[in-house]
């Protein structure tokens, strides 16, 4: 069988400029290896997860590895230390040991309710590829359905190993630091409330590192620190046919998972048309079993039960997604997408509120006519729905699921026995044309390393946006301003954008301490009172044509804890990010930070000021809200005039600022995943993806500083027949705008049964996006099979699809 589907991937003569030495089959194969432990192992982690929502303990225990300790912390001394830990191990332990400490509150007796909210991972893999490490940010909501709560936060920071092929937990590590009940909220664990800083795994020079080969030898050359230890016993070198397939298969799922994510923000803002359009024609969803009939209409009668298109005052419709677990299928065709979702649904007029507790299980399918996947059936298993003002400990107001919840997904997903070997051959004719076959390997090794790159880009900007995420929540200036390029910026919230590290360090400082510091951190054993947590999560990431640049969105879930038990409660903004590789690390280009959306007046009264459920409606405690100082003013103020339509409504940007129960705008940096249309709402600005950067400063523009802009969603190709001309085709290429196809190469195809022939002319797009190709060859005239269109990309665009089957 011939993977046709896979010529996308191709972009014809755009090759990354690599040390031709780093071209080698075993480099790669050792870098892929790498990219696969990084999946592997988030997707243990989030694994773990979900086996706990069904009580699945040997499940969980099996995660580790034979000898594998499970440390966690109870919050009753000192957090740091493992006096304050039951340690236990060996698989049999561990199992008995999960079961226990969980009680009635298993996720399986009737009522009961047992979430694990784990995400933001940061993955350090060692040099030889052998061990790692991995920090994690955990809330679990527990209920057993008879009255009983627990609500129990913290950090996990956890080791692992790979044995016999896979990789095992050897080390989990929870330091809890704040618990409490669902009547009265939680507040600060360990000694007198005050809450040590948890020691961090990772340091400033090993968040974002890149995991590839070259951008790793490249950053220990320049800091003169030594050569790259390989693997004790290195895996043998995979062919390039199968290195190439395996590639592949990361970035199919890098678009899964932006599929998945990208769908449920437009699911927050009730943008039915936008949700209706990642859907195949004869999409589903499907609830408890029960499937919409098939089909727009029946997709569109499901998410009316959510209600009506758009938000209006006062209306919460928040689903935010933890630890999306994605399995494509072998040939690529399918893939399926397993997580929790969790509803924070509210109506401020009517001041009711609930939760929903869900696993999404989704199935995908690629449109072979276009190259995108898009969204089948949507599936969702519901754990417990409750009443914002009962909580959830009797066991909400739904009954119990009756159904058995849907499979837990495989966590080695790239298992070679799962593979099928690859047959196919790149097929487009480069310019100049391979002369020789060492000439054709070198240049399909040099496209297996950048497309290589680009999937390893979407786990190191997720490492980077985590480890920003836990220096943020320990307001440590001068670490997370360091994570940021040397012509980096950063929105400080309510004033406006700091250029460069040392500016984004002084402006936190001089904040959050008074300092006139551009290095001040506090101290790592200083406690604290309170802190806040900024829960990073459900990235979507596109990234660049080399690999260089990406363009990161991701949800700001905020909470925090402090001494005064039920001060705290959610509330939720929006990072538009843009993140380059720069001296081997994945560095923060751009952060802004629309922020709030929405938020909690307390713990009791929540996001909807509902009727108290008890008589403690504490102050709420407000995070990040003392002002900068006058003589620190920004490079770039939130009331720019550039930016005027942008920042209106938010803190600190022009008037009328829009606080909830108010709606505020919802901006996007990319468009359509599937179709490529503009938002229903009219609210897209990108390219260029960072903000300041349209109007206010072009000069901090990626484009404007050697890197390219990351493509702001897919490409579309249309064709048909030259008006006037029997033989003569016309190809249309299109992006967003801006985005130009120039350049970019257009080849004809036609596909018997499995085997691939091109026929007729091929060529580059003009500057009008078009491109007339003559039909000739073999099979031109003599067959009704469609005709496949295939554009290449550029610098600018993805490769793109489309298909004519009217044939003259």
């Amino acid at each position: 069988m011939k993977f046709a589907v896979i010529s996308l991937v191709l972009w014809a003569g755009m090759a990354l400029a690599v040390d031709p030495g780093v071209l080698s089959v075993e480099n790669l194969t050792q870098d892929l290896l790498r990219v696969e432990s990084v999946r592997e192992i988030k997707n243990i982690q989030r694994t773990y997860a979900q086996l706990a929502q069904h009580g699945r303990w040997k499940g969980m225990a099996s995660l580790f590895a034979e000898n594998g300790i499970l440390r966690w912390g109870k919050g009753a001394g000192d957090i740091l230390s493992t006096s304050d830990a039951s340690s236990i191990t060996g698989r049999p332990a561990i199992e008995n040991w999960l079961q226990q400490e969980a009680g009635d509150m298993d996720g399986i007796n009737p009522g009961s309710l047992h979430v694990f909210m784990s995400d933001m991972p940061v993955i350090t893999l060692a040099d030889d590829g052998n061990t790692a490490k991995g920090r994690w940010t955990a809330l679990r909501k527990l209920g057993n359905g008879k009255g009983a709560t627990r609500i129990e936060g913290g950090i996990f920071e956890n080791e692992y190993v790979s044995s016999g092929g896979k990789w095992k937990i050897s080390l989990l590590r929870y330091y809890p630091l704040y618990a409490g009940t669902y009547e009265k909220g939680w507040k600060n664990l360990g000694l007198n409330g005050s809450l040590p800083v948890v020691s961090y795994h990772y340091t400033l020079d090993q968040a974002g590192v890149t995991l590839l080969h070259a951008g790793r030898t490249a950053r220990r050359s320049k800091e003169g620190t030594g050569t790259l230890n390989r693997r004790s016993t290195p895996a043998a070198s995979l062919s390039v046919d199968e290195l190439e397939y395996r590639v592949a298969h990361l970035n199919e799922e890098d678009e899964v998972r932006n599929l998945v994510h990208g769908m449920g923000y437009y699911v927050d803002r009730r943008m039915w048309p936008d949700v209706i359009s990642l859907f195949t024609s004869n999409g589903t969803i499907t609830v408890q079993n029960n499937t919409s009939l098939a089909g727009p209409a029946g997709i569109q009668s499901v998410l009316n039960r959510m209600g009506p298109e758009g938000l209006s005052h006062g209306i919460l419709n928040e689903h935010p997604i933890f630890g999306t677990v994605v399995n494509v299928s072998p040939d690529h065709k399918t893939a399926v997408a397993r997580g929790l979702e969790i509803g924070l649904i509210g109506d401020d007029n009517a001041q009711t509120g609930q939760w929903q507790f869900c696993v999404f299980h989704h199935s995908l399918v690629k449109d072979l006519d276009t190259g995108t996947w898009k969204i089948q059936d949507l599936g969702y298993h519901r754990l417990l729905f409750a009443d914002y003002a009962a909580g959830w400990g009797d066991g909400g107001i739904l009954p119990a699921s009756s159904l058995d919840p849907p499979p837990v997904l495989p966590p080695y997903y790239q298992s070679t026995e799962n593979r099928r070997p690859v047959e196919w051959r790149p097929f487009y004719k480069r310019y100049p044309a391979w002369e020789e076959p060492e000439e054709e390997t070198r240049d399909r090794l040099a496209n297996i390393h950048r497309l290589l790159l680009r999937s390893s880009a979407y786990d190191e900007s997720e490492n980077t946006s985590g480890s920003y995420g836990f220096y943020i929540d320990d307001i440590r200036c001068s670490d997370f301003a360091k994570l940021h390029s040397d012509r980096g910026h950063k929105l400080s919230p309510g004033i406006g954008w700091y250029y460069t590290p040392d500016a984004i360090s002084l402006s936190c400082a001089s904040r959050y301490y008074r300092q006139n510091s551009t290095t001040y951190n506090p101290s790592m054993s200083s406690l604290r009172s309170s802190v806040p947590f900024h829960w990073r999560l459900q990235p979507v990431i596109l990234v660049s044509h080399d690999g260089r640049s990406a363009t990161l969105r991701t949800r700001n879930l905020q909470t925090g804890t402090s001494r005064t038990q039920g001060s705290n409660g959610w509330m939720g903004g929006m990072y538009h990010d843009q993140l380059v590789l720069e001296n081997g690390k994945r560095k923060l280009w751009s952060i802004t930070i629309d922020e709030f959306y929405w938020n909690s007046r307390n713990w009791t009264a929540g996001w909807a000021n509902v009727v108290p459920h008890v008589s403690n409606a504490t102050t709420p405690r407000r995070w990040m809200s003392r002002r900068q100082s006058n003589d620190l003013p920004p490079d770039v103020s939130l009331r720019h005039p550039a930016l005027l339509e942008r920042e209106t409504g938010f803190n600190g940007g022009p008037p009328p600022t829009v606080s909830w129960p108010g709606v505020q705008r919802m901006w996007w940096a990319y468009r359509n995943l599937v179709t490529g249309a503009m938002p229903s709402d009219s609210s897209y600005w990108g390219p260029p993806g960072c903000v300041p950067c349209r109007g206010a400063k072009p000069e901090w523009a990626l484009t404007a500083n050697g890197y390219q802009e990351p493509p702001s969603g897919p490409t579309i190709v249309t064709a048909d027949w030259l008006e006037g001309s029997g033989v003569d085709i016309e190809v249309t290429v299109k992006g967003g705008p801006e985005e130009s196809a120039k350049g970019g190469w257009v080849q004809l195809v036609l596909d018997f049964n499995g085997e691939i022939t091109k026929f007729g002319e091929e060529g580059p797009v003009g500057e009008d996006g078009k491109v007339v190709l003559r039909v000739r060859g073999p099979g031109a005239f003599g067959t009704t099979v469609p005709i496949q269109v295939f554009y290449f990309g550029n610098e600018n665009l993805k490769p793109g699809k489309g298909i004519m089957r009217d044939r003259k």
